[in-house]
Order: C-alpha cells, then sequence, then structure tokens
C-alpha cells in the first residue's frame, strides 16, 4: 500500500436540523445542486449590495483610491484560511479563468506532453486542448476507473502517463463529474520529484475539503469562492508559486503591463487592474468566510465534516433505490457523490453548454427537485450528482430516492 487518504472521525449528525434558512433558495423547490454554482446567504448578498452602493456613490474613490488597499484585506484573509501567502493570490473571476490564464500564459513547443486526467472538467480540458492545438503540443490522458477501488488506480494512472516528454499535468482537486476527492497532495508531490509542474483545478475545493496551499506546493492553483465559501458569483482565486509568477499573465492585458510601480510584483500589479468591473464579489469573500464559520459551534471543521456525512448517507440511500453499489470507496468522497444511473433513453446534445438532461428536467417539473444528471463518461452513460450543504437533509434525498424508483 503506498497511499492512504487520511480520514477523520466526523462529530456532526446527518439527522441534525438544517441550518436556519439564511439562502434565498426558492422554498418549493429540493434543491440538491450546490455544487454547479453555490448559493449565497442573505446577509453576503445584504453586504454585497452595500458595496455597490458605495461604488456608485463615489465611483473615483471606490476604484482609485480605496479598491486595492480593500483588496489587499480580502487577498490576506483568504491566503490565511487556504493555507497560502497573499502575495501569490490572486482574485479572478472563476476557477476556468484561473486555468485560461496559466494555460495560456506558458509556451510549450511540438512534441511537450500535457497530462490530464478523463475526469477534467469539460471547460478546462477545451483550454488545454486549444494551447495544445496551437502550440502542437500533444494532449496526453491518464484513464481512471470509474467506478474506482483505490488510491493506487489514480496514482498509476497518473504517474503511468508520465514521461521525459510531460511538461504540465492539469489535475481536478475535486472530479466535477464523478465527485472524487483526488489525492493532490501525493500527485503533485511525486510530480515534483520528476521535475513535472502541475495546475490543480480546485473549483470544488475550498471550503469541502481541507486545504494547506503551502503545503501542497503546487506551481498552480485555482478555486472557486462562490461554491463552498458562499461568496457572491464572481468570486474566485489563482495561486501562483513564487517561482513561477514572472511567466504568469492575466487574460486580459491592462495598464499594470507598463507600470512603473515597484512596491509590490508584477503579478500583483497586472491581476490587480483588469479594466473596469464589478469587484464586489471578492471583497465579500472574507465575511463569507466568517459567516459560515458562524453557522455551526465547531467552526468550518464541523460544515466540512456535516456536509460528508450528509453527501456519504445520501449515497448510500440513493444507491440503495437504484440497487447499485457505491462507486467509490466513503474515502474519496467530500460534499458531493455521483451514482451510475440507467442509460438515457434519448442522447441527443443538450442545447444548454452544462448539463441538461431529460430526467433533470422530469425529476424538477414533476417532484420539484434541482439535481443535476450528467452524462459521463458518454451518452447514453450518466450519472447522478448529489451536493450537500448546511441547507440540505437527509429526507429531500429519500424524496429523491422516491422519485427516481417512479422515473428510471
Amino acid at each position: 500500500m503506498r497511499f492512504k487518504f487520511p480520514t477523520k472521525k466526523s462529530q456532526s449528525l446527518v439527522t441534525s436540523a438544517p441550518t436556519p434558512v439564511v439562502w434565498p433558495l426558492d422554498p418549493d423547490v429540493t434543491f440538491l445542486n450546490h455544487g454547479s454554482f453555490g448559493s449565497c446567504p442573505l446577509p453576503m448578498l445584504e453586504f454585497q449590495r452595500e458595496l455597490r452602493e458605495r461604488m456608485e456613490r463615489q465611483p473615483v474613490k471606490f476604484f482609485v483610491r480605496d479598491l486595492e488597499e480593500w483588496l489587499d484585506w480580502a487577498r490576506i484573509r483568504l491566503a490565511k484560511f487556504l493555507g497560502g501567502k497573499a502575495e501569490n493570490l490572486v482574485f479572478v473571476p472563476n476557477a476556468t479563468s484561473g486555468v485560461n490564464a496559466v494555460l495560456r500564459s506558458l509556451t510549450f513547443e511540438p512534441g511537450d506532453e500535457l497530462l490530464v486526467t478523463d475526469h477534467e472538467y469539460n471547460a478546462c480540458r477545451n483550454a488545454l486542448d486549444y494551447v495544445a492545438q496551437r502550440s502542437g503540443a500533444r494532449v496526453v490522458v491518464a484513464k481512471i476507473p470509474f467506478p474506482l477501488a483505490s488510491a493506487e488506480e489514480i496514482i498509476d494512472a497518473v504517474m503511468g502517463a508520465v514521461t521525459w516528454r510531460t511538461r504540465l499535468a492539469l489535475l481536478d482537486h475535486v472530479t466535477s463529474q464523478t465527485g472524487l476527492v483526488l489525492p493532490v497532495e501525493f500527485l503533485v508531490r511525486e510530480l515534483n520529484a520528476r521535475g513535472v509542474d502541475t495546475l490543480v483545478d480546485g473549483a470544488h475545493a475550498p471550503g469541502m475539503v481541507e486545504l494547506n496551499l503551502h503545503a501542497l506546493n503546487a506551481a498552480y492553483y485555482t478555486g472557486n469562492c462562490h461554491k463552498w465559501l458562499c461568496a457572491p458569483k464572481g468570486a474566485a482565486f489563482l495561486h501562483v508559486r513564487e517561482d513561477r509568477q514572472k511567466d504568469i499573465r492575466p487574460l486580459v492585458i491592462s495598464h499594470g503591463a507598463n507600470s512603473l510601480r515597484t512596491d509590490r510584483s508584477r503579478f500583483q500589479i497586472e491581476f490587480g487592474w483588469m479594466g473596469t468591473s464589478d469587484p464586489s464579489a471578492a471583497l465579500c469573500v472574507p465575511k463569507s468566510i466568517e459567516f459560515v464559520r458562524s453557522l455551526r459551534p465547531g467552526g468550518w471543521d464541523e460544515v466540512m465534516n456535516h456536509n460528508r456525512d450528509l453527501a456519504l448517507a445520501a449515497r448510500r440511500t440513493l444507491c440503495a433505490a437504484l440497487d447499485v453499489p457505491p462507486p467509490c470507496p466513503d474515502e474519496f468522497i467530500g460534499a458531493l457523490a455521483s451514482v451510475p444511473l440507467p442509460d438515457a433513453r434519448d442522447s441527443a446534445p443538450s442545447k444548454s453548454p452544462l448539463y441538461l438532461d431529460a430526467l433533470q428536467d422530469e425529476l424538477l417539473a414533476k417532484f420539484q427537485i434541482e439535481v443535476p444528471v450528467i452524462p459521463w463518461p458518454a451518452p447514453p452513460k450518466r450519472l447522478l450528482r448529489i451536493s450537500a450543504q448546511l441547507y440540505n437533509s437527509l429526507p429531500q434525498y429519500e424524496k429523491l430516492a422516491g422519485a427516481l424508483n417512479k422515473l428510471v
């Protein structure tokens, strides 16, 4: 056994009542899809409204005199929560933008190999394919089985695909479609030892799993704040190790490109101003961290343990209803869990760039349940993915199980 996931005994109970209503969710819909876009608590939306009013009351003061200091304050507090350094962290609109900023900044040559798994989020895989096509590099896909039996299957798939030509590995921390928490600490360490930089797509990780960016030591890490940190939409971060910052430029080249300032890094100067936009979501992040921490006596540890316990209990309920075994051991689950469904009857492409299976529509129309049905690995194969957040409770997943028994 070369690797074993660390596990913790949870102190929370999945039978406990959901957190009192602080989310603006439709009370007539059973919302089991926090993972796609998150949901921002009402106090955060009110704080964002106040920031926007201040911005419009005196825009020059807000953007020219105050904004940089406020963004510094927000970065310092987010970096502390993530176990990183504020000077290595910048705000971006979403994790996909963070992945694109890194990939579009790096230079690859014909014959270089870019490593990715077959569980990578489609948008970020498309970005990797794009830069490979432009440079003549080759995308190498490590195939991780699902159902999955052990961490060794992940490690063998990824490390077995590394060659002397491998220049970069793009790895999910938590896979979007299959909901697996990958052993990124082990993988990054092994890739670093072979001279391969890692870009970690941590879209789901902040607020779902323990994260220490300094200890992880990945060259690049990007994550969303609007999902499990519950900040407003448009808040995400990119963390770049200091020795890699000189090569990374924002997607939008703006005033910072020829700034004469020497009081901070070029990395901070360029990402700090990319043109006029609404920065209120990023400025809400420290308050979101503190607010969600306040919702449980044990703070963030209890929040994450509660959500994981609930996701595992929900998965057991759904697997029993569908008469399928759990597709991976419990140790790979955070606050997302996917279970296989019978093949789709209609595998026509969705009109949405995101998932919208006919069964997903049926569940909403007939049972007022919102939960994603994901084509994976390719139609007609599909998965049902549930999320667990403080506003959810076990009876909601039991309702979903009953609905599935009627529809599939």
